[in-house]
């Protein structure tokens, strides 16, 4: 008869009215499920109910109704959950609500496929977006997934395209030690210490802002790190703690701005150990946008002469090749960055020719000294 099951040692197969085959089976909870399509033939089905089998037993059977839930309510509920930074956190929705959703929203977490993840990251790519943000979409995307896998949603993350995830940004400008100086003249006083600070501390402007009298040791010399401001994109400001853990640091500060941090604190920072140090003319937290504008900072960068396109944020970067052309281990500059992988790090550790010539005069010496033992 058309309708009488066919029994085995584990599931069952049932021919239909269609003449197609239907395989089901009951999971470790005792409900029945069936495979999500039907078979041409009763081996087809046997064939199917057989890896379910092997993957129970091998523990990697997948309840395949839990992943029966949209991309969408997942990943902002993935979102909300995780443990980040209001900022960060602010921009994995921005990425989510723009770069993923419209496409693979619709879909359940079963449904996609390495394929689909291919055709929606040239989709991406094919309607303007840079490579900068659909890396940034991807490792999203990617991460999201991950989870899903450990909650035992899908059987393999679909993300698997190789080099996805890398940004291939345009290298940014280096400012010299003499236009980082001309820059810090060209602002107002009370932001002298600030453009200084940015260029050879390796602080970020969220720790920059954020720094109190009770961060600064003038006669360690050292600045601590235990906090950073965070600008939403309602302008409103948020204090939390540094990006990641590695970002708690207490770095050392350079003796050439003991004194400059000294005067400023004399001229710019009420008493108290709470005080902000760096603040706009009337004591309140600095946001970035009203201080581009105080400083006419496109006009300022022009007059030191430094390229067009220079931004604060390349200031850290010139401290950072500064610091790695000093001879800073990757270890060393990981602290002073303020990030707990070597990743960042790396990219100061190429041999800067000024470094090169010093190593070699270095060893031009060694060389010598040697060759005089000898002789």
């Amino acid at each position: 008869m058309a309708n009488k099951k066919n029994h085995r040692q584990f599931g069952h197969v049932r021919k239909l009215p269609s003449k197609r085959f239907q395989a089901s089976y009951l999971g470790p909870d005792g409900q029945r499920r069936n495979a999500p399509e039907t078979f041409p033939t009763k081996t087809d089905a046997t064939a199917w109910l057989s890896t379910v089998e092997a993957d129970l037993l091998r523990g990697e059977w997948v309840d395949p109704l839990l992943g029966k839930i949209a991309l969408k309510e997942y990943g902002e509920r993935w979102i909300k959950e995780r443990d980040l930074g209001v900022r960060t956190r602010e921009e994995y929705a921005r990425l989510f609500r723009l770069h993923v959703a419209p496409f693979l929203g619709a879909r359940l977490l079963t449904d996609i496929s390495p394929a689909a993840v291919r055709t929606w990251r040239a989709n991406l790519l094919d309607n303007g977006r840079s490579e900068t943000t659909t890396a940034k979409a991807y490792r999203l995307l990617r991460a999201i997934m991950n989870t899903a896998l450990d909650d035992h949603r899908i059987k393999r993350n679909p993300c698997r395209i190789k080099g996805a995830d890398q940004e291939k940004a345009p290298e940014r400008p280096v400012a010299s030690i003499e236009q980082v100086f001309t820059l810090a003249e060209a602002v107002p006083p009370r932001f002298r210490v600030l453009i200084l600070a940015a260029a050879f501390t390796g602080l970020r402007w969220g720790e920059l802002i954020a720094l109190r009298r009770c961060d600064v040791d003038l006669d360690g010399p050292t600045v601590r790190v235990p906090r950073r401001l965070a600008q939403l994109s309602s302008g409103k400001l948020v204090e939390g703690p540094p990006k990641s853990a590695a970002g708690f640091r207490t770095v050392a500060l350079p003796d050439i701005l003991v004194d400059d941090f000294r005067r400023h604190l004399m001229a710019f920072v009420k008493a108290g150990p709470e005080e902000l140090i760096f603040t706009g003319e009337k004591g309140a937290p600095l946001k970035r946008g009203n201080w581009h504008r105080s400083v006419k900072w496109i006009k300022t960068v022009d007059r030191a002469g430094l390229p067009k396109g220079f931004h604060f944020h390349d200031l850290r970067h010139t401290g950072n090749n500064l610091a790695a052309a000093a001879g800073a281990s990757t270890r060393e500059l990981m602290h002073r960055m303020g990030h707990g992988s070597m990743r960042a790090a790396l990219i100061y550790q190429h041999a800067t020719s000024e470094r090169d010539r010093e190593i070699a005069g270095k060893l031009s010496k060694r060389v010598k000294a040697a060759r005089r033992k000898r002789s």
